[in-house]
């Protein structure tokens, strides 16, 4: 017998019986529930989808109350001591970690589609010198599209494995050439001697030497940092890859509706503003007054507390190991000393532990790009190449769900109804438009 959950309407005295599975009720069950015939029926009121799933996924895990992330069922601290990240894609896309020939074919695939189209360069060279990397990627995933038209046959197996290969192996490629766009340096081609991490550090930073070699801490932490941001369950950016997915559009255009919702500081730009933070606060001495100030509502503690963990995260324990390797290589950063005090004493204090305000993974990983001599506007760039093979595994998952629809939201109309149009001279209004003063035009300029 299935188990239910009975709901009693006091406006009518009628109960109703709703089917519980996997501790949830479907919203809509809830349609069922009407104070007459003519009615829409029940619906639910969730701002920001709080508490609803859009969708059955077995890609990653969370339990946030016990700070457990999972990808497929394995932790994510044995994956980031034991797997490279591309052997982590894969797991995310097929399911099981690969075998030794299973991981070689994906690891050649990957490496033999670094490159892009020469006319991606000319389209690059399109923005002006100051343009955000982020945006430049954005409308780089999305041209994608545009020179892989058979992309959007997203029935064929084979076209879905390439689209797969293509993204996660281009995106270090757009993300490194927006980087060197944005400083007005050439680009660099990929290496295909290197490895995923390495490669990308390379076209990044290559300038004269006739062959670019990274220092192997540098390259495993930031492996590290690619599998910890692979994936992360119906975050903000995954639920845009499936509701535009959910139309059955491209591949590439979906992942471009990621990359865009990750754009959002509230999304993709936590750990920059952790660095303004530590920048602010200025010397240890000061932290007893910053946290002070945030007690007192005065000052945003950056980089503590989660919407999903209600403990410490996860990843933040594993990147931490990995901070001190890279300062070996690169040297001494002042705001690692601050953000290590800070930690300590806000995890002393009741007020912020009993607010279950831990560090999250973006406390200590821009001290990692920071230290790379990574801008901060590229920070967010980085934040999504990993997180490629996490869009494409969750892009994947949905076209192959059957209880899967085009997303299409219900809302709550609060707006007037059935009003008689007014002409126009019966209108009443100010007589000035509210708002922003009227620009002057601008004349036209030769080239404009």
């Amino acid at each position: 017998m299935a188990d239910t959950l009975t709901i009693t309407d006091n406006r009518t005295g009628k109960s109703y019986d709703v089917d519980i599975t996997d501790e949830t009720i479907k919203g809509i069950d809830l349609r069922q529930i009407k104070v007459n015939e003519d009615d829409f029926g029940m619906m639910t009121y969730d701002p920001g989808y709080t508490n609803t799933a859009s969708c059955r996924s077995a890609i990653t895990y969370i339990d946030g109350e016990a700070g457990v992330l999972q990808h497929r069922g394995y932790s994510i601290e044995e994956l980031c001591e034991k797997s490279s990240y591309l052997e982590v894609a894969y797991l995310l896309i097929f399911g099981e970690l690969p075998t030794e020939p299973q991981l070689e074919r994906w690891v050649y695939d990957v490496t033999h589609h670094t490159f892009v189209h020469e006319d991606m360069k000319a389209f690059y060279r399109g923005f002006r010198h100051d343009a955000h990397p982020m945006g430049i990627l954005l409308a780089g995933v999305g041209a994608m599209s545009t020179f892989y038209p058979h992309a959007k046959e997203i029935g064929d197996e084979e076209e879905r494995y390439m689209a797969a290969i293509r993204l996660i192996a281009k995106m270090p490629t757009l993300a490194a050439f927006s980087y060197r766009h944005s400083l007005g340096l050439p680009y660099v081609y990929p290496d295909n001697d290197l490895d995923y991490a390495s490669n990308f550090l390379g076209m990044m930073r290559k300038m004269t030497e006739v062959k670019y070699e990274a220092d192997p801490r540098l390259a495993k932490a930031l492996d590290v940092l690619f599998i910890l941001h692979a994936d992360h369950e119906q975050n903000c950016s995954t639920a845009a890859v499936r509701a535009v997915g959910s139309s059955q559009v491209d591949p590439y255009s979906a992942i471009a509706a990621g990359v865009a919702a990750l754009y959002g500081p509230l999304h993709g730009g936590a750990n920059e503003a952790v660095l303004r933070m530590l920048r602010r606060i200025e010397k240890v001495e000061n932290i007893p007054g910053f946290l002070e100030g945030v007690k007192n509502r005065e000052e945003k503690l950056m980089g503590f507390g989660h919407r999903v963990y209600k403990n410490y995260d996860p990843r933040a324990r594993i990147i931490k190991k990995h901070v001190d390797e890279v300062l070996e290589v690169t040297g001494d950063n002042p705001l690692l000393e601050i953000a290590t005090e800070l930690e300590k004493q806000a995890l002393d204090d009741e007020y912020f532990t009993s607010r279950k305000l831990y560090p999250n993974v973006d406390f200590y990983s821009g001290l990692i790009y920071e230290a790379l001599g990574i801008p901060s506007e590229m920070f967010t760039v980085i934040f999504a190449i990993p997180r490629t093979s996490g869009w494409m595994a969750q892009w994947m998952e949905m076209n192959g769900d059957s209880e899967q629809k085009i997303a299409r939201p219900r809302q709550i109309y609060t707006g007037e109804r059935d009003r008689s149009y007014v002409e126009m001279a019966d209108r009443e209004g100010p007589e000035k438009i509210t708002g922003p003063p009227a620009r002057r035009p601008v004349k036209a300029r030769r080239g404009a």
